[in-house]
């Protein structure tokens, strides 16, 4: 009996040693701020800060004010740990409906290691993946305060981290590390010039002066300052089924009735035939605007998406699910009718 007193008793102990205060301060939102920056720039996650705002989507707005908590760093002799710990990784299978950041929050862990931790390239992620939530530690106590042990960004040699802001582009990336696009696209594995604001790129070189510059003209960029844009690419995964209009599933008219209206375009639900006969053509599409095609599982106008810039479009496929897909794919280019735009 005295000994499990005493196992109770050390084990408050060690509980207490590790406890860190903290205090609240506010942060005023920037232009190419996101939720995953501002976690990782305060040393918090995306969960405390919608729980602590009260926020229920990841969109910010420019000069918003959010509440962030500060830790407070502890003493060297509270960073001290009595004896060295180990756990058995955990992992998580992805639902439908997922995406990073709810997973990151759902599991009180930052977005940054659940992306490290996976090796992943990108935020897409598709049901049935499984995900690391957790890691295996087994590492020696740090005897210096947290904010000296923390690893330096450099990965081999002359290799670093960027995260991409609004307006950025390959190119614009490229000139200023001294690489070409070709260059960027092979050590990042990426198929096409698709970039968004809060992603992570490799980059070998060293930084030069910045140099102002348009994209190429092969060169287009997603808008990620568009919500229409930014809700349609958060559901790359989602399952298809024949009539559905929620996160659980869609078919291609249930995702465009799902992401119009989830960001501020009242529309009813209808066929693909429905909404192009609301809309009007256009010869130079902007993203945003739809693309329809005829004559795929039924004649006449059959399916649809939306047009994300760089010849692609996102669209809820039989096959995949919501995927994004070149216009120069052969089955699509051989359906394709046209671009168009809601009244």
């Amino acid at each position: 009996m005295k000994k499990k007193v005493a196992t109770i008793a050390t084990a408050a102990l060690l509980s207490a040693s590790f406890t860190t205060s903290a205090f609240a301060s506010t942060y005023t939102v920037q232009k190419g701020d996101t939720l995953s920056s501002i976690a990782k720039k305060h040393h918090t996650t995306i969960g405390e800060l919608k729980s602590l705002n009260n926020l229920t989507s990841d969109f910010l707005a420019s000069n918003q004010s959010l509440k962030i908590v500060q830790p407070i760093a502890p003493t060297a002799q509270k960073t001290t740990a009595v004896a060295t710990l180990s756990q058995t990784a955990q992992s998580y299978t992805v639902a439908s409906g997922d995406n990073l950041s709810k997973i990151a929050a759902k599991h009180s862990i930052k977005l940054d290691d659940l992306i490290a931790w996976n090796n992943l390239t990108s935020d897409r992620i598709y049901p049935g993946q499984s995900l690391k939530v957790s890691l295996v530690s087994a590492t020696p106590p740090p005897t210096a305060p947290a904010e000296e042990q923390l690893p330096a960004p450099t990965v081999n040699n002359n290799q670093t981290e960027y995260i991409i802001k609004s307006g950025d582009s390959l190119s614009r990336i490229a000139s200023q590390f001294g690489m070409t696009v070709q260059q960027l696209q092979s050590l990042n594995n990426l198929k096409s010039d698709l970039i968004y604001a809060g992603q992570k790129l490799l980059i070998n070189g060293s930084e030069k002066p910045a140099v102002e510059q348009k994209p190429a003209d092969s060169e287009q960029v997603i808008n990620t300052d568009m919500p229409l844009l930014t809700e349609a690419i958060k559901l790359i995964g989602t399952p298809y089924q024949y009539g559905g209009s929620s996160v659980d599933a869609f078919d291609c008219s249930g995702f465009i009735h799902y992401v119009f209206n989830k960001t501020g375009k009242a529309i009813n639900r209808l066929s693909s035939e429905g909404y192009y006969s609301r809309s009007y053509y256009v010869d130079t599409p902007q993203p945003g605007d739809l693309v329809f095609f005829e004559n795929t599982y039924k004649k006449g106008i059959s399916h649809m998406g939306i047009y994300i810039g760089d010849n692609q479009f996102i669209h809820a496929s039989t096959s995949n699910g919501v995927m994004i897909t070149k216009l120069s794919d052969a089955y699509y280019q051989k359906h394709f009718d046209g671009f168009k735009r809601f009244y």
